[in-house]
């Protein structure tokens, strides 16, 4: 069974970017570049890189990685992908480059692939490359994806079914929004509809202190760049946070205080709101950058 979220990896035009948004606005420390293979690798706590953003033409998702836990974890997950008809390749290369003791990966129906895994290294220290109080991860994970996909329903059953998530809660407000955990953060991983299509919205980094959300916001505001949902609260996690794009062309959202779950007594509930207060979109519509039309594995082009 899936633990929580491990990394994930990006492509990009803009990847050399990420070192100083990563840094000097997230305040995530740099990753060696030579382990990094030319990417721009970024650690948010004493793992190997959590997030990697690797030169490319196009924005897009290059893999998101899940913890298993340990090796029966993981060849539980592998069972379960395999039953559901999904091809699942043991990938010794990815590990090497992942610092985990082993890897697996299959593509999922929307055509996004994903990384089961085990074994993550430590290598040292994390140090904040500006003052902070650090990065909520541990247990929880890295934070969570938010992923749009064209047939809800469907992303649900495999997300529940297939590798084992469990729902937390519904959003309808404008949009359906459904959030899933696997660990006590109330969501590693959000599916939003998105009728034809399929991309990623959002990663969420979550921070030790309020106030480390606020001095982010303030450096953002500073340096111009642009916000895609001012400071608020959220009705169903109660995350207090900001959006803001990335130079890839998804949304970060920055945060802290988010609610953790404990499935003995968790109640499942349906919110008609995103937010309790703020969280203002921009005055002009903002078209999600990493978004393509969906085609179904073995449709025409």
């Amino acid at each position: 069974m899936i633990h929580s979220f491990a990394y994930i990896g990006f492509t990009s035009p803009a990847a050399d970017e990420w070192r100083t948004f990563g840094t000097e606005i997230l305040g995530a420390q740099l990753a060696d570049d030579d382990a990094a293979g030319g990417a721009v690798a970024l650690r948010v706590d004493d793992r190997a890189a959590r997030i990697t953003i690797h030169p490319g033409e196009v924005n897009d998702l290059a893999y998101v990685g899940w913890d298993c836990g340990d090796a029966d974890g993981l060849a539980d997950s592998i069972a379960r992908v395999t039953a559901a008809g999904l091809t699942v390749t043991d990938d010794a290369a990815a590990a090497a480059a992942r610092q985990v003791a082993a890897l697996a990966t299959f593509t999922d129906p929307w055509g996004f692939r994903h990384e089961l895994t085990h074994g993550p290294a430590t290598v040292g220290p994390f140090t904040p490359s500006r003052p902070m109080s650090g990065f909520l991860t541990g247990e929880q994970g890295l934070g969570h994806v938010v992923f749009l996909l064209p047939d809800l329903d469907g992303g649900l059953r495999f997300y529940i079914d297939v590798l084992g998530f469990l729902l937390s809660d519904h959003v309808e407000a404008g949009v359906s929004l459904r959030f899933l955990h696997c660990n006590p953060r109330h969501h590693s991983v959000a599916l939003g509809g998105a009728p034809g299509m399929v991309g990623v919205h959002h990663l969420m980094l979550e921070v030790n202190d309020v106030d480390d959300v606020g001095r982010a916001f303030d450096l953002v505001n500073a340096r111009g760049l642009h916000v895609t949902m001012s400071l608020g609260r959220h009705t169903n996690d109660h995350m207090t946070s900001f959006y803001v794009r990335t130079p890839s062309g998804f949304e970060l959202e920055y945060g802290s205080g988010g609610r953790v779950i404990d499935d003995a007594t968790w109640q499942v509930e349906t919110y008609d709101a995103i937010s309790i207060w703020g969280h203002r979109p921009p005055t002009a519509p903002l078209f999600p950058g990493v978004l393509r039309p969906f085609s179904p594995a073995g449709a025409e082009s």
